[in-house]
């Protein structure tokens, strides 16, 4: 099928390249870990010089949409343990140690209509349905972070009889075919509270770091709402810019 775009207007040819290229990941033409065509068949498609075409993959591989495998090809990125620790998971030990949370135990994950701050959050009509998990993380053997996470639920139904795993973001492509791509931040000091004295094992009001992120997909929609209270005795949080 044939998606060539137009000559002018609309920015660069590369860019409505890589925005087509976009729009056929989030209709779901290329899955997560697919194959793309080869760069002579995607320039015919787009109607593009190869060296256009090259320019929309390697704007897509900056945004982390593809990754290239050297004598393999192009393949439309999937999460893995390894890319929530890289790209979406900010807490490292005091030595600078940074790895996923081994273990983590499920408080409670309920199906119910949304709070006013929790439809606002995520973008949707007045009481609808979310699924709510809270869960503790593990640490270097002993808990340290505690979450809340909100999804709309029609985005993953069934999602309250799933084994929960550490990894949700793969859990949300491979089982309900809902990719993370980005994420917003929000760092704020907090006291703990009895929730988190209790799950945490840390004094009341003893200070915490409070994660409030955003996460949506290809597309811009909101996708989980999720807040995570860190023990900080031995961990921080690391931002590094390139």
């Amino acid at each position: 099928m044939t998606r060539a775009v137009p000559h002018s207007g609309g920015g660069p040819l590369y860019a409505q390249v890589r925005e087509l290229m976009v729009a056929a990941i989030v209709e779901g033409r290329w899955q997560p870990g697919d194959a793309l065509p080869s760069e002579n068949q995607l320039a015919a498609e787009y109607g593009v010089s190869q060296g256009t075409l090259r320019k929309a993959l390697d704007a897509l591989d900056a945004d982390n949409l593809v990754v290239r495998h050297q004598g393999r090809g192009t393949f439309v990125a999937a999460h893995t343990p390894q890319r929530e620790l890289f790209h979406f998971f900010h807490i490292a030990g005091d030595d600078g140690t940074k790895q996923l949370p081994a273990t983590s135990r499920l408080v409670t994950c309920e199906r119910r209509r949304g709070t006013a701050a929790e439809c606002g959050r995520l973008d949707l009509p007045a009481s609808a349905r979310i699924v709510h998990l809270t869960r503790v993380r593990d640490l270097g053997g002993r808990p340290v972070i505690l979450e809340n996470i909100v999804v709309p639920a029609r985005l993953f139904p069934g999602l309250v009889d799933d084994d929960i795993p550490n990894e949700l973001y793969q859990l949300y492509e491979e089982g309900f075919g809902v990719t993370i791509h980005r994420a917003v931040e929000h760092l704020r000091a907090i006291a703990a509270g009895r929730d988190e004295a209790r799950h945490l094992g840390v004094p009341l009001k003893s200070p915490l770091l409070e994660v409030d992120r955003l996460a949506e997909t290809l597309d811009g929609t909101p996708a989980e709402w999720r807040t995570s209270r860190l023990g900080s005795n031995d961990h921080h949080y690391v931002s590094e810019i390139d």
